[in-house]
């Protein structure tokens, strides 16, 4: 259920109604508008009658939440949300780039991809200190000195760092250095990962399993907004499928029902999503037209020596190219009204 609070409602009324549901053994949740404060409810296994609150000052009116995922849903919060990174906004209508290399290898690897990323008009810089594989011969990462050469790109480059977190016993490491904390495909549904990032109440990004429906995305973000944090921030980066032409399958649609159905922010990862360097600039540019919030690429100065990933990294040339038509398109985008706001999506 969901309480719309009247316009004139005070603290002290909102504070009465969460007051109230803790007494009935439920969690309240405060979200606030732009014009009045809503109140979802969470923990309750079936319908929350409304005449439990319909008596209290302040109240306008309580409304059924049909969707499982309640606190993701466009249902509890119509207006979308803008998650801000160290005064960098995601979800606010303008495009984020995300770029950098799939792990930290060495200083001047990092620090040169840092360089160029940033010259060409990302905010934020992707890379990973702990690296989760499929092999476990494959590259790890490097672990604490990767994180210390991610916060020393911090302080030279002033970029937001967003790196994986793939574990419990790290998450507070990772996050002494991360300015968005990564939850890798792998670990979309783990739920213990999940539910200690979400005590963090730290900026998340959340990526789409392998095989993950999109409700499944949802319920894993609604482990994150049940604990407490609301910055999430969404991620389509390919499913699997029957074709093998390609790493994954890049599914468009899925940013359009995201944000349809949900008021995150979403980002569109193509070089997971296709895995094939010279497709990734043609997805990239597609997610932009699909209303993406943002666009992650790894980028990588020699791709052919890369450690992790580097059949689907562009190089320094490439990505400035990319980067270019990347800027044009979303001031296009935004100029022509050719994206609707994400402020109309949901009926």
């Amino acid at each position: 259920m969901l309480i719309v609070m009247q316009r004139s409602a005070t603290p002290e009324q909102v504070r009465a109604v969460c007051d109230r549901i803790r007494e009935i053994g439920f969690v309240p949740h405060e979200i606030p508008g732009s014009t009045r404060v809503a109140i979802g409810i969470t923990g309750n296994p079936g319908p929350v009658s409304p005449e439990l609150f319909q008596d209290l000052a302040g109240v306008h009116e309580c409304v059924p939440v049909s969707r499982p995922y309640k606190l993701v849903s466009r249902e509890v919060k119509p207006e979308p949300t803008v998650v801000h990174v160290r005064g960098e906004p995601i979800g606010d209508g303008r495009l984020s780039i995300i770029a950098g290399p799939c792990a930290v290898e060495s200083r001047d690897q990092i620090m040169r991809t840092a360089e160029h990323v940033a010259r060409n008009g990302a905010k934020f810089l992707r890379g990973g200190a702990y690296k989760p594989r499929t092999s476990p011969y494959a590259f790890q990462g490097l672990k604490d000195e990767g994180l210390r050469l991610l916060e020393e790109v911090k302080k030279v480059h002033d970029l937001r760092i967003v790196t994986e977190v793939k574990d419990t016993e790290t998450v507070r490491e990772v996050a002494e250095v991360a300015d968005v904390l990564q939850i890798g495909a792998r670990n979309m549904q783990n739920f213990s990962l999940l539910e200690a990032v979400g005590r963090l109440r730290r900026p998340v990004l959340l990526k789409r399993g392998i095989s993950a429906t999109l409700t499944e995305l949802f319920m894993a973000a609604e482990y994150l907004l049940s604990l407490g944090n609301y910055e999430v921030v969404l991620c389509e980066r390919g499913i699997r499928t029957f074709e093998t032409m390609t790493r994954n399958t890049f599914d468009i649609s899925a940013l359009a029902m995201i944000q349809h159905h949900t008021h995150l922010p979403v980002v569109a990862d193509p070089s997971h999503g296709v895995g094939i360097c010279w497709a990734v600039p043609a997805m990239a540019l597609a997610a932009v037209v699909a209303g993406a919030d943002g666009v992650m690429v790894e980028v990588h100065p020699d791709p052919t020596r890369a450690l992790s990933d580097g059949q689907q990294s562009l190089t320094f040339e490439a990505f400035e190219t990319l980067a270019a038509k990347l800027r044009f398109l979303a001031d296009w985008r935004a100029s022509a009204g050719i994206v609707p706001s994400r402020r109309s999506t949901h009926k």
